[in-house]
């Protein structure tokens, strides 16, 4: 299988019987930002951590936005397809399990249209401030995936009427579906790292 051309780190596991985790990051962030997040929620896990392949500026992301919150949703597609064939390589490469993505912002946001279009690329998704990434997506089935969204009541990028409505498209394709919504704008919280970290070890 040929490796596709993402910019990324891996973190051998330490501990097997943690499932793995691809760690996305946020707009302006690397494949670097979110080891410390990833190390911190699941002690011991494999870490996955590519960088986005958009430029916008001098800030990499995971797709092309149109403006703040518009989505080009035909790259949308196309990244989520490219990243869930990375995905596929690198479970090949480095003998890994379909591991649960964690996503920040634009990251989360990826990882949603991930679950949309390949769902059996993932075990599962924590989705940390996202929105909706599609606005109609193809039916898919979820098969019982476990999937955690945490939002914050304060968010000036995300209303939380669209965290709803992802919430609600996630569960009606199967998803099993844990919401939290704190009282906090867009940046991450130690409350997120222990919401995250309580929910992968139930999960």
């Amino acid at each position: 299988m040929t490796s596709p051309d993402f910019i990324h780190r891996f973190v051998p596991a330490e501990d097997a019987t943690a499932a793995p985790l691809l760690l996305l990051h946020g707009t302006g962030g690397d494949e670097s930002d979110l080891l410390g997040l990833g190390r911190a929620i699941a002690p011991g896990a494999a870490l996955l951590s590519p960088r986005g392949k958009v430029m916008e500026g001098a800030m990499p992301r995971f797709f092309r936005r149109l403006a703040e919150g518009v989505f080009d949703e035909d790259d949308v597609k196309r990244r989520a397809d490219e990243l869930a064939d990375f995905v596929a390589w690198a479970r090949s490469e480095y003998g890994i399990a379909a591991p649960v993505a964690v996503g920040f912002s634009n990251g989360a946001n990826i990882a949603a249209a991930v679950l949309l279009r390949r769902p059996d690329a993932l075990a599962g998704a924590a989705l940390l401030r996202a929105m909706t990434p599609l606005s109609a997506p193809e039916p898919v089935d979820l098969r019982g995936a476990p999937v955690l969204m945490v939002n914050g009541d304060r968010d000036p990028i995300i209303p939380l009427a669209d965290a709803e409505r992802l919430a609600g498209l996630l569960t009606r394709s199967g998803a099993r579906v844990t919401r939290k919504v704190l009282a906090t704008g867009h940046a991450l919280t130690r409350e997120d790292l222990e919401i995250a970290a309580d929910w992968l070890r139930a999960h």
